[in-house]
């Protein structure tokens, strides 16, 4: 499931770890990758907002994920030293919302390399977020 595009995306994720490296903030990483995305003619939309509707009532939080890639695929970025399962929290949350059937989790920050998890929304098992 969306396996070859994540593969194009990883590759771009990668080119920018390699040129950058780790320390630097996430908004820097957020704008080289969409960059490097664009650079390869990967789709993508960033910091799209994500709405939870509750028994046919808008809640006003609004969620923004990093970057829907292919439109399917939603990332999550971090320059940490270490990811947390609340980092893992934030991206299953998006995924509640938006229920794009594949996740990314990135961590810039991690010295010596790019940390990655991807997520298949059907091993989540994930509630509907709608009720």
């Amino acid at each position: 499931m969306f396996k070859e595009e994540g593969y194009k995306f990883m590759g771009a994720a990668f080119e920018v770890y390699n040129q950058i490296g780790y320390g630097m903030a996430e908004e820097v990483y957020q704008q080289c990758l969409e960059i490097e995305l664009q650079l390869r003619g990967i789709s993508f939309r960033s910091k799209h907002e994500l709405r939870l509707i509750y028994k046919e009532h808008q809640i006003e939080t609004v969620y923004k994920p990093d970057l829907f890639v292919y439109e399917g695929i939603v990332v999550e970025l971090k320059a940490v030293t270490e990811l947390t399962s609340d980092h893992e929290a934030q991206l299953f949350n998006y995924m509640r919302i938006a229920r794009p059937p594949v996740g990314y989790l990135l961590n810039f920050g991690h010295k010596g390399e790019l940390q990655w998890k991807r997520f298949v929304l059907s091993d989540l098992h994930l509630a509907p977020a709608q009720a």
